[in-house]
Formats: structure tokens, sequence, C-alpha cells
């Protein structure tokens, strides 16, 4: 009998490494296509928490080869139509009379507007901590880099392994959400 035991829980226990394997393979086949790409496309939706305000606006972005990133703001109104570049080494901001003045979260690593810059090089190139399945989606958790005070993301993926979803952490708090809709590889 404790022979019978042991044997169902080693079946189990492969059952289920092979179930994280699946979650594996699909974020690695996610990033791979990324890379083989010409580059991709969304829409951010982002939400910023500071705590004491949160600030919510949605960008058309554009991401090439290399990880640049190419955006247009398009809601609030009030700051629609600004647009910028955002690159490992920095950024640009282009606007008609209008500014984005968001201060410096994660101790001045990131601003709200580099959100989906940061999400897509984690995509991209980030240390995958651990992985997933939750109900019909691959869900990953992500260091942006292998430093002491890396940014942790943690990634929906959908059924479809596009992702859909992303939350940028710092110290164990949310400070960064993001929505991603028409996601589109190149």
């Amino acid at each position: 009998m404790k022979r019978l035991i042991y044997l169902i829980f080693i079946i189990c226990l492969l059952c289920g490494c092979q179930e994280g394997d699946i979650q594996m393979d699909m974020a690695l086949n996610f990033r791979q296509k990324l890379l083989a790409g010409n580059g991709c496309s969304f829409v951010a939706e982002i939400t910023a928490d500071y705590g004491d305000m949160i600030y919510q606006f949605s960008m058309c972005c554009q991401g090439d080869r290399q990880g640049n990133l190419v955006f247009s703001v398009t809601e609030p109104e009030s700051i629609s139509g600004i647009t910028g570049t955002i690159t490992e080494t920095g950024g640009h901001l282009t606007f008609d009379g209008t500014a984005l003045s968001f201060a410096t979260i994660a101790d001045g690593q990131v601003t709200p507007v580099t959100a989906p810059w940061l999400f897509l090089k984690t995509l991209r190139s980030g240390y995958i901590v651990s992985y997933a399945s939750v109900e019909d989606s691959t869900y990953l958790q992500i260091d942006d880099s292998y430093h002491d005070k890396a940014l942790h993301l943690d990634i929906w993926l959908d059924g479809e392994n596009v992702p859909v979803r992303g939350e940028i952490l710092w110290e164990g708090r949310r400070i960064l959400s993001i929505v991603v809709k028409d996601f589109l590889i190149l």
C-alpha cells in the first residue's frame, strides 16, 4: 500500500512538472517570436500609483527589433498627441504646448511614460523567476535585470500566448499597471 501511495505521489509530481514545463515553453516561444520579428505594436493603458496620487493614461506603442519604443499618448484628451521615443540610453518627448510631468518612481529608475518600454524590454530579455498556469493564461514573474535592486514584473499571456497585462513592482509594491491591447508582432 505504501508503494502505491508513493507511486501516485511521484506521478502527481511529474505531471505538475510537465505543466510547468509547458508554461515555460510558452513563455520562451513567445520571447523567441518577439526577438525574431521586426518589432511589435500595441496599445498600453497605464495606471501609475504614487501612493497618494494615481494617474491614468493610454498610449499607442511601437517597438523595433532592438527594443526601442516610439509612442503617442491617446488619452486623456488633455495630453493626447504627445509623442516620444525611449531607448536603453534615454528618451525624447515631442509636444505642442503640453507637457508630461511625472515624478520618478523606484529610486529614480522609471517614470510612468517609460512603463511600456520597460514592459517590452523585460519580455525580450528579463530573467524569468517563475511561471504558472492561471485559468486560461500563463502568469510570469520576471525581473528586469540581475541586479539586487531589480524591478519585478508580473506579466500575463492569454491563451493565444499574447501579453495582455502587466504589473511593475518595486520592493513588493505595485507602482505601475499596464493593460495591453492589440499586441502584434511585426
